[in-house]
């Protein structure tokens, strides 16, 4: 997913994702909801030069700045207890224009890295509460090289990892990747039990080489789920969210979250106010137009980690730079141990019991302008 040098988010479309682009413009016309959902996800925008002294290239801090066997572990991120994160590549298909890693740096990490990595997984001070490994970056579906590479050293050397999340777009950007070379991979790995995360914002990137590629992981014993933010001009409004969950359950897609679009670099764009989400999370609750077993949580990727917005989760509101003081149950004291060199954000405001509250940026619901350049043939 990452793609930035010296502060800037290159535009890249795959070749897969441009023919679908020309389709939407010929099947609906250039300004139909359809061809808008794509171009404001992959089109790089003017707007995008407007920034705020109040977004950040970083959605949190969360890496283990730690030296293990007497060297520094690259490549792993930890806020919870269960899980770590470990990246191999920033090597995408696509650049999703919200990315939340289109600032991070680019890289790759080196075979003999990822094994230290796999080794501090499942060194013995911590094994007992690390249970699942999430794999992204980028997209490891990119790298079948690297992608071996992880998890043979996790097979290896992490023997306290059960299950392996996979976060990836692959199959919406560039399906042909899920190949039978991937699918063989992935087949020999028993020991684990794998899940992809896709991130899928509008019903148009059902696609029938989409859910082939899908069909294809599950049929060897993936279980696929959804989170994806809430985008303006993409898919906030409630018929659009309605026709996604409906065919997120009818592929056996989990709806896992709703995400306000957070507060980057550049892309206020997309992004609407919290009470906007909000309305919409409590109409498809209390609404029957679908299943109830497809109905996300709707969430904030706070400086501190997720934070699902309930009945007073909001505490406070800063009307100076719009921004909001929300409730968590994440504990200083937790977090220090789960990952001894997590600095202490700004935003982060203690309870009495050392419970984290932060204050986040919200967005707004006033109009922006949602013009696109009518076709992508002109660019080349």
């Amino acid at each position: 997913m990452a793609g930035a040098r010296e502060g800037a988010f290159r535009e890249l479309i795959s070749p897969f994702l441009r023919a679908k682009i020309e389709e939407a413009a010929q099947r609906f016309g250039d300004a139909s909801p359809q061809h808008g959902a794509l171009t404001r996800q992959y089109v790089k925008s003017s707007q995008e030069d407007f920034l705020q002294t109040s977004e950040r290239g970083r959605h949190y801090q969360s890496e283990v700045h730690i030296s293990f066997e007497d060297q520094p572990v690259i490549g792993v991120e930890r806020l919870y207890k269960r899980t770590i994160l470990i990246e191999p590549t920033t090597v995408c298909a696509a650049h999703c224009r919200w990315c939340l890693r289109g600032q991070y740096p680019i890289q790759t990490m080196k075979p003999e890295q990822i094994k230290h990595a796999a080794r501090y997984i499942g060194a013995d001070f911590q094994r007992d509460e690390i249970s699942e490994v999430l794999i992204t970056g980028g997209d490891p579906l990119m790298s079948l090289n690297l992608l071996r590479c992880t998890l043979d050293a996790l097979q290896s050397h992490a023997p306290n990892v059960r299950t392996v999340r996979i976060g990836s777009r692959v199959p919406f950007q560039d399906p042909e990747r899920v190949s039978g070379a991937m699918l063989e991979l992935f087949s020999g790995y028993r020991h684990f039990r794998f899940e992809l995360g896709c991130n899928v914002n509008h019903p148009i990137e059902f696609w029938p080489e989409s859910i082939t590629a899908i069909r294809r992981l599950q049929d060897i014993g993936f279980r696929i789920y959804n989170q994806h933010p809430l985008l303006k001009g993409v898919n906030d409004d409630f018929d659009t969210l309605v026709e996604l969950y409906s065919l997120l359950r009818d592929h056996d897609i989990e709806a896992h979250y709703l995400f306000h679009a957070i507060p980057l670099r550049g892309m206020r764009h997309h992004r609407t106010s919290l009470e906007r989400g909000l309305e919409l999370a409590a109409r498809i609750s209390a609404c029957g137009a679908f299943s109830g077993r497809a109905k996300p949580r709707y969430a904030v990727l706070s400086d501190i980690g997720k934070i699902v917005l309930y009945q007073g989760t909001v505490v406070d509101r800063r009307e100076v730079d719009n921004a909001v003081l929300l409730r968590s149950g994440f504990k200083l004291d937790e977090r220090r141990r789960w990952n001894p060199s997590w600095p202490i954000p700004d935003s982060v405001v203690l309870d009495n019991d050392g419970t984290m509250m932060t204050w986040y940026l919200d967005g707004t619901d006033q109009d922006e302008n949602l013009e696109y350049p009518a076709s992508l043939r002109a660019r080349g």
